[in-house]
């Protein structure tokens, strides 16, 4: 890769992450230990504030304290297209299709131990996990060596 599009293409990754900070990242509440959140809720997730870790749904707002974190860790799961081969071409089995996945536990402030899994936009993890490693001098664990690989870039 030329000099010229090597700047472009790490100037479009800070771009990327940029807007991650600044817009949050699109995520998906998979579950945890929390009544007030729906499996399947869909929202956005914001490391900007430099209090709190912030979850935005249509119908509610999810504040963790970083200072309260005590768990970051990250993993991947893979699935091959199977279903899309089968309809649409058999090239698309050469294919992966990987969701990454961000568990949370934290704290509350009555000392309960609590729990959050979000699935988290493929674009957007990487500035999500280098944001919570900084806000809670916490270090990302990974649940395998291809979650390891695609977190570290």
């Amino acid at each position: 890769m030329s000099r010229p599009l090597l700047c472009l293409a790490v100037l479009g990754i800070s771009l990327a992450a940029a807007a991650a900070a600044r817009d949050g990242a699109a995520a998906e509440y998979v579950g945890g230990t929390l009544q007030a959140l729906e499996a399947g809720a869909e929202g956005r997730l914001s490391a900007a504030d430099p209090v709190s870790l912030v979850f935005e749904t249509r119908r509610s707002v999810l504040r963790i304290p970083y200072e309260r974190v005590n768990l970051l860790e990250y993993g991947q799961q893979v699935d091959r297209r199977l279903l899309e081969a089968i309809l649409i071409s058999p090239m698309l089995i050469l294919s992966k299709k990987r969701a990454h996945f961000l568990a949370i536990g934290y704290q509350t402030e009555d000392g309960r131990q609590e729990a959050v899994l979000l699935k988290v936009d493929k674009k957007a993890i990487r500035a999500v996990l280098v944001s919570l490693e900084a806000r809670t001098g916490l270090r990302v664990t990974y649940m395998d060596a291809e979650a390891r690989k695609a977190g570290k870039g």
